[in-house]
């Protein structure tokens, strides 16, 4: 009992059983694609009325995610932990006998959105308490986790939906991830105090601001508004990929002999894991901002050559993977530098407020991003709304966000 329990101390096994947790819960969100095509053709509905379940789930887990992240520090992270990915399971396992889109909204939308959203909220409010040193690299692993989780799944579910159909794939894959991450979340435990005593002159000078506080700050609103711009070019490529692929001539098209959509997808939740840590411990080394700057005018020209090739299949996957690449890090960076600014003490709360840029970038992204679609009869305009916001996100990280931060963070420090 002792030694066990001396295990699930190591700040590597809680980092370890974070990053499972958090590839429990990733296919929701990220093969939402590959299920728009047959949903759409059982129920009849249009890809605009079909994306609102995917806003319904981002909404859910990021709206939700401050009252859900005061929950995880009330009633411990193993709890809360247990039931998000209880939840998320279920969500698939009710999907599967869906008859209408409202349906549809309330389990795989609601029940999702909840479920991935304790879980996520609670697992990076608790890395930025084990590795208070090494913030940037710590939630970048965990945000891999479920980032790159969903890689595990994506032919798979690929597979399952050719051979057994929407409801078979929705049923089993539902079962799988709810049981996985139930067993990963038994282990989690909240560090000793005497382990969070150590994150330097940072911490020093910004310990525990509460959420009332942070949010009266303008650096904190700007992070606020540079995450909702990043959130959204991501979320719509994530959303909206199935779609634009059939646009764009790509869903028909092998290349290396595999097809491209699938192949695309799984090179995609690779590199949107790699960025994750690899940015945040650059991060680390180099300064958030300076890394938000590089970072997010890779996603901006990456998104550029992707639709101005976009009929190439090969450049289709490889830039895909690149798009993702320059888009996952923001899960590392922020909450990274959210807690440099306002301490740990509310670290997973606080988060909760920022991460609901995610659900206005969901907004936009899924089915504001559809309607400009329809309107237009074409992906281009979205396309270049989504380079914009990249665009302006990198140079607001350098010219703004730093002095402002910088600013903020000395006078905390008088």
């Amino acid at each position: 009992m002792s030694e066990g329990t001396s295990i699930l101390k190591s700040k590597w096994v809680q980092l370890a059983l974070g990053v499972i947790c958090m590839m429990s819960i990733s296919s929701p969100q990220y093969v939402w694609a590959l299920f728009t095509k047959p949903i759409m053709g059982q129920l009849g509905v249009t890809l605009t009325e079909l994306q609102v379940t995917f806003s319904i789930l981002i909404v859910l887990q990021t709206f939700f995610s401050p009252f859900q992240g005061y929950l995880v520090d009330k009633f411990g992270p193993r709890l809360l932990l247990s039931i998000g990915t209880i939840l998320t399971g279920l969500s698939w396992v009710l999907s599967a006998n869906l008859t209408t889109v409202s349906n549809l909204y309330i389990t795989y939308g609601v029940l999702g959105g909840l479920g991935t959203g304790i879980v996520y909220i609670g697992v990076v409010g608790l890395m930025v308490r084990w590795f208070p040193n090494n913030r940037g690299f710590a939630v970048g692993m965990v945000a891999a986790g479920y980032g790159i989780g969903a890689l595990l799944t994506t032919f798979p579910i690929s597979t399952s939906l050719a051979e057994s159909g929407l409801q078979g794939t929705l049923t089993f894959f539902g079962y799988l991830i709810g049981v996985v991450g139930l067993l990963a979340a038994q282990g989690i435990r909240v560090p000793h105090a005497d382990r969070v005593q150590t994150a330097g002159q940072i911490e020093a000078a910004a310990s525990g601001v509460a959420p009332k506080t942070m949010l009266k700050t303008p650096v904190f609103w700007l992070m606020f508004l540079m995450m909702s711009m990043m959130s959204t070019s991501g979320l719509m490529v994530i959303s909206q990929m199935g779609a634009f692929a059939k646009d764009f001539g790509i869903t028909s098209a092998t290349v290396f002999g595999m097809a491209a959509l699938p192949l695309a997808l799984t090179i995609d939740r690779v590199t949107n894991g790699l960025t994750r840590p690899f940015f945040g411990w650059v991060s680390d080394k180099l300064g958030r901002e300076y890394t938000m700057t590089i970072a997010f005018g890779l996603e901006a020209i990456a998104m550029f050559l992707w639709v101005m090739t976009r009929s190439d299949p090969v450049m289709f996957v490889l830039l895909s993977g690149i798009v993702f690449f320059g888009w996952g890090e923001i899960f590392s960076l922020f909450p990274s530098t959210l807690t440099d600014t306002f301490g740990q003490k509310h670290a997973t709360t606080n988060y909760g407020f920022l991460y609901m840029a995610q659900g206005v970038g969901s907004i936009i992204g899924g089915p504001i991003a559809a309607y400009i679609h329809g309107v237009a009869d074409s992906w281009i305009p979205v396309f270049a709304i989504m380079i914009a916001l990249d665009a302006t996100a990198a140079i607001l990280a350098f010219f703004v966000l730093r002095p402002m931060r910088a600013k903020y963070m000395q006078a905390r420090a008088v």
